[in-house]
């Protein structure tokens, strides 16, 4: 039998952590960065690779600011799920919702990911009730074990794509 190969595209606010949990499932991750007001903040992307049994997932990180919309429209093409890595320490946002509202829209499948969910004023169930009929797991980012085990139950739930679609 071929291997699977699956396209995951991780989105979210800045700060929320994707570059974290995508790191953390691949330590090997390429990461391109800058330094901003408060430390650093993607640029570019997130690439990481995870091999689940006979499925090869190809991890893509994607900038958390607003102003970065053409990025995330490129590096989500072909995607065959999404991740939405949300910061339970912070209120759902305007950005937040955009993001969620454009998963939707794409049809895409995609995974609400709750981080920072044991932080002094996480308010996870606050956060939860926003997703409501959404997939939600709660994980922290820098917990490799969580993460893989979201990761694959996510990705049983997927259909790999077919072809040689560009991974």
């Amino acid at each position: 039998m071929a291997e699977e190969k699956y396209k995951i595209v991780v989105f979210g606010a800045f700060g929320a952590g994707k570059s974290t949990l995508i790191q953390t499932l691949d330590p090997q991750a390429k990461h391109i960065e800058a330094g901003c007001t408060g430390g650093t903040t993607t640029i570019a992307l997130d690439y990481g690779r995870v091999q689940i049994g006979d499925k090869r997932v190809y991890l893509y990180g994607t900038p958390g600011q607003e102003r970065f919309e053409f990025a995330r429209e490129i590096i989500g093409k072909g995607m065959d799920g999404a991740i939405l890595l949300v910061d339970a320490t912070s209120p759902v946002d305007e950005f937040v919702e955009h993001l969620s509202t454009s998963i939707v829209a794409a049809r895409i499948p995609y995974v609400v990911v709750l981080n920072r969910c044991d932080a002094v004023g996480a308010r996870p169930d606050a956060t939860k009730a926003h997703f409501n009929g959404a997939a939600i797991k709660t994980v922290s980012a820098k917990d490799r074990r969580g993460a893989r085990v979201a990761l694959e139950e996510f990705i049983t739930t997927l259909r790999p794509h077919n072809g040689d679609k560009t991974a």
